[in-house]
């Protein structure tokens, strides 16, 4: 097909393409890049007006109007719900006289999980998508394009469109082929091995641990998660991102995708924890409690999807940002990646001048992070 054939087109919402089309290009394989997460986000309330996150999808489309290529992109007010945090750059710019807001953020919203960040029916098409999101910043005075959280396999094709590429960690843990959670105990050095047995068995003492999946989960679990979601969003965030239709409309549309884990004490539900899957991997979400009993985060967060994991074969857990206490606790150094485009070229050239020398503090965090995992050495 010549290019003259193809239409990069903005769109109002995911909501207004297939959802057949657009989880041909890779929505199947992730579930927040699902056309079902994104538009229960777009019904829920959770983005669109007064939330700061305005759906401004890129897609590439053929003269027959079928969908060859998607980003979820957002229009971004404000730097929340990100976790890869630029607003040093912001204030940057603004003392410098510019505006750094609004932005254009290449994302799932509120979600710091690795996924394809450009969704292709074929690789040539990236450059062609990335120029049509450096088109609408430019056409609108946006200051930049960020994609956060992009997969490995797609990093070549932010480098090879000039991108400033970015490094973070995250603590994932990784599935070598164990056959059960004590087979991965068995990697731990003996100290660590009784550490976390000793923690499984105090958070589990006088509780019963509940995972639920497809049709079992029903409204009054979610009324429950909703609660314990609630309580850790005002103590993180101020206000929760996500509102209690979200979490309808995940059941209604993805619950076979999703694990939500309860734990009851006398019958009645003191915390949850809520993963998804994708093809290879558990990816926690969000946690929160009603009552604070010992070692019980690690239980429902890390332990319990590791459990998962082995159970249905999957590659890795990643278990959300942040958090050094997921080292001691089997989840390994990884690094994520994010890219960067910068209108203003003197911006730019400050942008990366930080980025480079940002990248070397992150990879000296990384030695040291790695020398300090509980697996036995030598």
């Amino acid at each position: 097909m010549s290019e003259s054939e193809l239409t990069v087109r903005l769109a109002p919402s995911v909501g207004s393409f297939d959802a057949e089309q657009w989880n041909a290009l890779g929505g199947n394989r992730n579930p927040f890049v699902s056309h079902e997460f994104l538009t229960a986000l777009e019904e829920s309330g959770s983005v669109g007006p007064g939330t700061g996150w305005e759906p401004v999808p890129i897609a590439i489309m053929d003269g027959e109007d079928r969908l060859l290529a998607a980003m979820p992109a957002y229009a971004k007010g404000h730097s929340q719900g990100e976790y890869v945090f630029d607003h040093a750059w912001a204030d940057a710019l603004e003392r410098a006289g510019g505006r750094y807001y609004p932005k254009l953020q290449i994302a799932a919203p509120f979600t710091p999980a690795n996924g394809p960040r450009l969704l292709l029916s074929d690789e040539s098409l990236a450059p062609h998508i990335l120029k049509g999101a450096e088109a609408v910043c430019l056409q609108n005075n946006l200051s930049s394009a960020h994609a956060t959280f992009i997969e490995p396999a797609q990093l070549h094709l932010f480098e090879d469109a000039g991108w400033l590429m970015r490094s973070d960690i995250q603590f994932h843990w990784e599935n070598r082929e164990y056959a059960s959670f004590e087979d991965f105990l068995g990697e731990l050095s003996s100290r660590k091995r009784k550490n976390l047995k000793k923690e499984r068995a105090a958070a589990q003492e006088g509780v019963d641990i509940v995972r639920l999946s497809g049709a079992n989960i029903r409204p009054e679990h979610w009324d429950a998660f909703w609660i314990f979601y609630q309580d850790t969003g005002a103590r993180k965030w101020g206000t929760p991102y996500l509102t209690r239709d979200a979490f309808t409309l995940f059941g209604e549309r993805m619950a076979d995708r999703i694990v939500l884990l309860l734990a009851l004490m006398d019958g009645e539900p003191i915390a949850g924890a809520l993963n998804f899957a994708g093809d290879e991997a558990l990816y926690g979400r969000y946690w929160g409690c009603t009552r604070d009993k010992r070692f019980l985060h690690f239980e429902l967060c890390y332990y319990q999807a590791i459990d998962i994991a082995i159970e249905r074969g999957l590659k890795r857990v990643e278990a959300g940002a942040q958090g050094g206490h997921k080292l001691a606790r089997g989840y390994e150094p990884v690094k994520t990646w994010s890219a960067h485009w910068i209108a203003d070229p003197g911006f730019r050239r400050a942008i990366a001048d930080y980025l480079e020398r940002e990248r070397a503090g992150v990879a000296t965090d990384q030695i040291y992070l790695d020398e300090r995992t509980p697996f036995r050495k030598g």
